[in-house]
């Protein structure tokens, strides 16, 4: 299983679990943040690469892997891409390079499974 997959059936997985939950207060936080990033006065692109350079200084690899792939859906170029790392990197310090690495790896498998051929389709018997 590629990281880009292993990583989204993990998230839509576990989202699930939480929301099935079905508490309030988590229910609000979530839908908070999914408005959070819906365009407004700044566009789509610029909310996901501002999450982005957050995500990297904060350190935090599952935010970074979301918002690179936000971004990729965005169709950020990798020097737009490499500009946030620059950013992320100045204002976080050597302590985000371990996660600048991750964040390269995830980009790169982004575009390696964007880039791969659909598997067939499998015949189903009637």
């Amino acid at each position: 299983m590629s990281l880009v997959t292993e990583f989204n059936d993990y998230r839509s997985r576990m989202n699930e679990k939480i929301m099935a939950a079905d508490n309030k207060v988590i229910k609000r936080f979530f839908n908070l943040d999914t408005n959070t990033y819906q365009a407004g006065a700044l566009d789509v692109k610029t909310k996901e690469i501002v999450g982005l350079a957050c995500s990297m200084v904060l350190r935090c690899d599952d935010c970074i892997k979301y918002h690179l792939g936000k971004c990729y859906e965005e169709k950020l170029t990798d020097a737009e891409v490499y500009e946030v790392f620059a950013i992320a990197n100045l204002i976080g310090g050597s302590i985000v390079i371990p996660h600048f690495r991750r964040a390269v790896e995830y980009w790169e498998a982004l575009k390696e499974e964007a880039a791969a051929p659909a598997p067939p389709h499998a015949e189903h018997a009637e």
